[in-house]
């Protein structure tokens, strides 16, 4: 399980009003996810991460990336039958971003069966359900918004898609306004397109675009503009506010399946079945590695395991940063245990994800009455934060503490401090 995860696991154990409190200061555009996980969690909590509560983490994703490949099914089945129905249902399952979501307790799997399935809907000019499911996949993630953009093209002259896009867009606005005010802490993070998101997109318009020619006309009305639209729009808008992640726009991939599916249904002779079992080598390559814990930023149950194994009754821990408490908060059994030197406000009580932290001269003093420390920091390579919260953990280690051990674990670094002379 690796943070993202956590977040969720964390977030949707708490309370209803804990969850609404926090979502009035960040992650609003999450919400509705967490109150879906919460209820999940309600029914069939699985036990802890630790334990197989993954299962229950997940399997809203498995679930929907189900739903998903099923509406590309139907989607490809209305445009250009049957055989291209299975073909671009089994494209889309393979591919292995969506198979990345579909083993993440996240929202994006649910946010790309919200997009399909009102795709079809569109298709079936059935407009109040697709007004519904759209929504759903708009409060889910607002970002889903804008497939409004790519369905246009198919359905913009039609006054029920209008009506339909015009209540959706009105919806959202209360999302979108708490969304915006909470930009600088949700996506503060965030820096613009690099060239390796300019080149993916390239090679998957490319092939998108290849594989048009020839193809129906109205299944190219529908599909290319879903794949080409919305992670290109976000792209463009990121040069100036960087808002791009590939996984906001994961449904996406749904026209390149409908594009990819469509034409192998249609292909004869041996030639394109032999590029498909090329295909499948490194596709099934990596297939295997995203279920690896090597396929993530970090893993948080990792960590938990190794602190818990260096800890010692009566120390302290230190995070550095300290959005990197969430590398303990899933682990409530380790990180009870241990004095969270810097710590003022828990998550909770703050309506935060990771609490708040004592003023500098606080932490400072409460370091230096400090006999052991757990300290958990970022990998080596990453930059430190300038903050003063941050310095003076840094500087007070320095100076009142030797380094009794170090370890890399899984984008991680646990370090052990104790008072001088006094490391094993």
């Amino acid at each position: 399980m690796w943070r993202d995860e956590s977040v969720t696991w964390q977030v949707a154990h708490r309370p209803l009003g804990a969850i609404w409190e926090l979502l009035g200061q960040v992650d609003a555009v999450h919400g509705l996810y967490y109150l879906l996980m919460h209820a999940v969690f309600q029914a069939w909590d699985g036990g802890g991460p630790a334990t197989g509560g993954l299962w229950a983490l997940r399997l809203p994703s498995v679930a929907a990336t189900a739903l998903a490949a099923a509406g590309v099914a139907a989607v490809a089945h209305r445009l250009a039958g049957e055989r291209a129905a299975l073909c671009s249902g089994a494209v889309y399952a393979v591919l292995p971003p969506v198979q990345m979501y579909a083993q993440e307790g996240r929202s994006y799997a649910l946010v790309a069966a919200a997009v399909v399935w009102a795709t079809y809907l569109m298709l079936r000019e059935r407009w109040v359900a697709y007004t519904a499911v759209l929504l759903l996949g708009c409060w889910l993630h607002e970002f889903a918004a804008l497939a409004l953009l790519a369905h246009a093209f198919c359905a913009g002259r039609s006054r029920g898609w209008r009506l339909s896009a015009a209540v959706v867009a009105v919806l959202l606005v209360p999302l979108a306004v708490a969304s915006v005010r909470q930009a600088e802490l949700q996506l503060g993070w965030l820096g613009r397109p690099g060239w390796q998101d300019w080149a993916a997109y390239g090679v998957v318009a490319a092939a998108s675009l290849l594989l048009a020619r020839g193809a129906g006309r109205e299944l190219v009305r529908v599909a290319l503009p879903l794949v080409l639209l919305p992670p290109g729009l976000l792209m463009t808008v990121s040069l100036v506010n960087p808002w791009y992640v590939d996984r906001y726009v994961l449904y996406a991939l749904a026209g390149l399946a409908l594009l990819a599916g469509t034409r192998l249904a249609a292909a004869r002779g041996w030639r394109p079945w032999v590029m498909v079992a090329a295909l499948l080598v490194p596709f099934g390559w990596w297939s295997v590695w995203l279920r690896t814990p090597e396929s993530r930023k970090d893993d948080v149950l990792a960590v938990a395991a190794a602190v818990r194994e260096r800890a010692r009754p009566g120390d302290a821990v230190l995070f550095m940063p300290s959005r990197r408490r969430e590398w303990l908060l899933s682990s409530p059994q380790v990180y009870g245990k241990l004095r969270d030197l810097a710590l003022d406000r828990t998550p909770t009580a703050s309506h935060s994800l990771w609490g708040t932290e004592l003023p500098p001269e606080r932490i400072r003093a409460r370091l230096v009455d400090a006999p052991r420390v757990v300290a958990l920091m970022d990998p080596a390579d990453e930059p430190l934060d300038p903050y003063p919260r941050e310095a003076v953990k840094r500087q007070a280690l320095a100076s009142y503490f030797d380094l009794c051990s170090v370890d890399a674990v899984r984008g991680a670094r646990i370090a052990v401090y104790a008072r001088p002379g006094h490391c094993p």
